[in-house]
Formats: structure tokens, C-alpha cells, sequence
């Protein structure tokens, strides 16, 4: 081959790689996932090493103000925890901004402390708007985390339930994997109302920044500036200050080193819970 079309072809390939470089989100991304104190993001990652794909952190774009711009050639599957029966809404609307190419099948798994409710429905409107065929939805019971109202689940217990999780994503990838749809769960009316009814009255009551407190165990370490998604906690003088944009993910609460964080009276003397475990991805 003469010098000039070694050139080209030299010329092509690196605008191949940029192009793919350029869109990386996509040609390589599947699993797309949204956690605050590391149940989905475990989820995340063991569906991601059954299939073999990469991640896409929804955590870094909602923080940051972004959306992503993602092509993949093989279905999507968004991972979120559940909140009130629903996804997070800081998730949802991070999916309605953000453009989804290539494949246009998409699967979701909500990892939750006992159901999910009628999440689905809303969930298949999402991929209506988004001109994406719905899988389904399925439900992976995780540790309870939201110490906010309830107690944590205990440690023993905790590994059991990450154990029973870690079989059930297996199986839940190799769904994916075959394209066969997740298995519609029958839905009751109390389940209807759950996600319809009670989801929004949750939010209005429920989730607010308001409560935070901070202990003098506080050392000023900044961990629950980095953690909070909405970029709601900023460090004053070593000591986080709380503004009015909270979306109750626990990351902070639940991720502080020192269990300096408290919210309101409801958490005082609770022990926290905090997955930052990394999934074992055996055949």
C-alpha cells in the first residue's frame, strides 16, 4: 500500500475512534443507574458484569446538571432504588432529558425494601415518551435504608438479603440477555393506589431538607458535599449546611463516617445502612 492511502486509512480509523469516542455513552453503555447509599449501584454492577457491559453513574450527570447522550445497540436497563413505589423523580426526569439511540428496548429493575407497587405504569408512559418498547419492570428486594422513617435492616439479615438479590439479577440478566420480558406481576388496587396515590402525597410530606441536623462528631471531611446528587449540602466553616433541595436518598445521612448526620428526631440512636460492596460475578 503507497504512502497516501496509508494516510487515509490511518485518517479513517482515527475518525472511527473519535466518532466512538464521542458518542461512548452509547456504542458501549447499557446499564444505567441512579443510587444513594449503594443498593442500586450493586444491583448496577452485577447486571453489568452478567452481561458484560459497561455503567453509565446517573449520579455524576444529575449532580452536574447534565443529560447524556447515549447509542447502544443492545436494550437499556435502568436501575434505580424505589421511592414511594415510583423511581426516584431526579431519575425519571434525568431519563426524560436525556436521548437514548440505537436500541430502543428497555428493561428497568427498582431495588426496594418490600414492592414496588404499580411502578410500571408509569414507568411504560416514560418508555411511550421516549419512543422505547417496555420490557417490564421488576422488583429486587434489598436492605432497607431509608432510616429517615424506619430502622435499617440488621447486618445479618442485610447479607442474607444481598445474597438472595445477587440469584435474582442473575437470573434477571439472563432474561435480558434471551430479550425475553420480565414477568408481569399481578396488580392489586392497593398496590394501583401505592404509586398513584400515596407516591405524590410521600413527596409533599415526606421529602424535604428541612431536619437535617449535624452532631459535633461532624469533622468537617466534605463526604456529604461530594455524596448529595442535588449539590444541596455545601461545607461552611467545616460544617455542612443544608439548603431546600432534597430529594431523601440517604446518601448523606447514611454515608457520613462519623454518623454525624441526623434528621430531625427520627433517626437519633439508628444504627445506618451503607452498601459499598462490590458484587461477586461468578458463572
Amino acid at each position: 500500500m503507497d504512502a497516501p492511502r496509508i494516510k487515509f486509512a490511518c485518517f479513517v480509523c482515527l475518525t472511527v475512534i473519535l466518532i466512538r469516542k464521542t458518542c461512548a455513552e452509547g456504542l458501549i453503555i447499557l446499564v444505567i443507574y441512579f443510587s444513594g447509599t449503594g443498593n442500586s449501584r450493586y444491583a448496577a454492577e452485577a447486571v453489568a458484569g452478567h452481561l458484560k457491559d459497561n455503567l453509565l453513574n446517573a449520579n455524576d450527570y444529575i449532580k452536574s446538571s447534565k443529560t447524556a447522550d447515549c447509542t447502544s445497540d443492545t436494550p437499556y436497563v435502568f436501575i434505580a432504588p424505589t421511592y414511594a413505589w415510583q423511581i426516584p423523580h431526579i431519575f425519571a426526569k434525568f431519563i426524560k432529558d436525556s436521548h437514548f439511540a440505537g436500541s430502543q428496548v428497555a428493561y428497568y429493575i427498582m431495588s426496594c425494601g418490600d414492592d414496588i407497587g404499580n411502578a410500571g405504569l408509569s414507568l411504560e408512559k416514560l418508555c411511550t415518551e421516549k419512543a422505547m418498547t417496555f420490557m417490564g419492570v421488576s422488583a429486587v428486594i434489598m436492605p432497607e435504608n431509608y432510616v429517615a422513617l424506619f430502622d435499617v435492616t440488621e447486618k445479618f439479615e442485610a447479607e442474607d438479603l444481598i445474597s438472595l438479590a445477587d440469584s435474582r439479577l442473575k437470573k434477571l440478566s439472563a432474561e435480558i440477555t434471551g430479550g425475553l420480558p420480565f414477568q408481569k406481576e399481578k396488580i392489586s388496587f392497593m398496590a394501583n393506589m401505592k404509586s398513584r396515590m400515596m407516591n405524590p402525597l410521600f413527596y409533599a410530606l415526606f421529602v424535604k431538607a428541612k431536619g437535617f441536623w449535624i452532631t459535633d462528631k461532624c469533622i468537617g471531611c466534605g463526604l456529604c458535599e461530594k455524596c448529595c446528587p442535588l449539590n444541596n449540602i455545601k461545607l461552611t466553616t467545616d460544617r455542612p449546611v443544608y439548603g431546600s433541595n432534597c430529594t431523601h436518598c440517604m446518601a448523606c445521612i447514611c454515608g457520613c463516617p462519623t454518623q454525624a448526620i441526623e434528621y430531625k428526631n427520627r433517626t437519633v440512636g439508628k444504627s445506618r445502612y451503607f452498601n459499598s460492596k462490590s458484587p461477586d460475578i461468578s458463572p
